[in-house]
């Protein structure tokens, strides 16, 4: 396919400053040797996206937005093995490689890692918000632009970086078919944790304050669910004879969540903080870090170790149903009403679970 024309001029969700996002008429972003150009389909909103914009960690302006798929509709020089026509998806970062991070798997420390290699204008930011983004020449050749096969949709595509990170904290935990897990918050996050957990054959206990959630948990096989506005550490012990689960994953930025994952856990059992992405102080009782041996860890990012384990898992997945993830998303929004779409996320009702915004 030959490149088509590409405006000079594009709408995009602009973060102005704390609280304040304008969709308004910016520059289409250009491209450099060995960059590439896509034009979004799909772009979910992320917890990450919201806490930029709400808190402002972020000088502005800025465009976020990082769960993206679309068409490449122009490549740089150099570039060889993409061309205008393919479908595919960008992941925003990717590591060095090779410096002490790396070298210890823990690649979301990379300097390099932490710098965002896809924008659509101003600091590079992520850009999903945007009709088109850039996409730097690292990211392009160290393999974070992958082609989506003509089969798999653009919804399910833009689920392949959470997807990641998700994968990154169940393969921390190193389950076992014997294993209960409690993760507590089922929006789409918390359900992609336990769906995952639970194909390493552990039993999974999910806790939300929601039924409309828990039916849409149940769409992925996860049949024990609990309701959070009651006793949901004494639900983990009556699933456990008593003992409690062996591993509790926290999916709600709930600091007060802490204490509750560390009762639910068993003498031995380890609590994985996997949104905890705000500073501050959380109360819990060391002497059960110490006397009861439990173990409080945390995931964070994506990992490209597991890269193409996470992407072969998101088609596979929605091509044998194990793993449709288009049944997350509740909320379609144009670009045009970002905005409406970006304040549904920030303040989730029962039905609303994943939130994109397809230009």
């Amino acid at each position: 396919m030959a490149e088509v024309e590409i405006p000079a001029t594009m709408r995009a969700a602009v973060y102005r400053a704390v609280n304040e996002v304008v969709v308004e008429t910016v520059p289409v972003p250009e491209i450099g040797p060995g960059e590439v150009l896509v034009k979004i389909h799909t772009c979910g909103i992320c917890g990450t996206d919201l806490k930029k914009i709400h808190t402002g960690s972020h000088s502005a302006p800025r465009v976020f937005g990082h769960e993206m798929a679309g068409t490449i509709v122009a490549v740089g020089e150099g570039v060889t093995r993409f061309a205008a026509g393919e479908r595919v998806m960008a992941f925003h970062h990717i590591p060095c490689g090779v410096c002490f991070y790396c070298r210890k798997q823990t690649f979301a420390q990379c300097e390099t890692y932490k710098k965002v290699g896809t924008t659509a204008g101003f600091a590079a930011s992520g850009g999903g918000f945007a009709e088109y983004i850039r996409v730097m020449d690292w990211i392009v050749e160290a393999g974070g632009l992958v082609k989506v096969p003509e089969d798999i949709p653009f919804e399910q595509a833009a689920f392949i970086e959470p997807v990641n990170t998700c994968f990154k904290a169940v393969k921390m935990l190193n389950l076992a078919s014997d294993d209960t897990v409690l993760v507590i918050g089922q929006g789409s996050i918390g359900i992609l944790l336990a769906a995952l957990a639970r194909r390493t054959g552990a039993a999974v206990l999910t806790s939300d304050l929601y039924p409309e959630r828990h039916a849409v948990a149940a769409q992925y096989g996860l049949h024990h669910p609990i309701d959070a506005r009651g006793d949901v550490v004494g639900a983990a012990k009556a699933a456990t004879e008593g003992r409690g689960a062996d591993v509790a994953l926290v999916a709600v930025g709930a600091d007060a969540l802490i204490a509750t994952a560390m009762e639910a856990i068993r003498p031995g059992g380890r609590v994985m903080l996997f949104a905890s992405t705000q500073h501050g102080t959380a109360a819990f009782d060391p002497a059960a870090v110490c006397m009861d041996e439990k173990t409080l860890m945390g995931s964070y990012s994506a990992s490209v170790a597991i890269q193409q384990e996470g992407i072969d898992l998101v088609f596979a997945g929605y091509r044998d149903g194990s793993l449709d993830l288009t049944k997350l998303i509740s909320h379609r929004f144009t670009l045009e009403d970002a905005v409406a779409g970006i304040d549904l996320a920030s303040h989730p009702v029962a039905d609303s679970m994943k939130i994109v915004i397809q230009p």
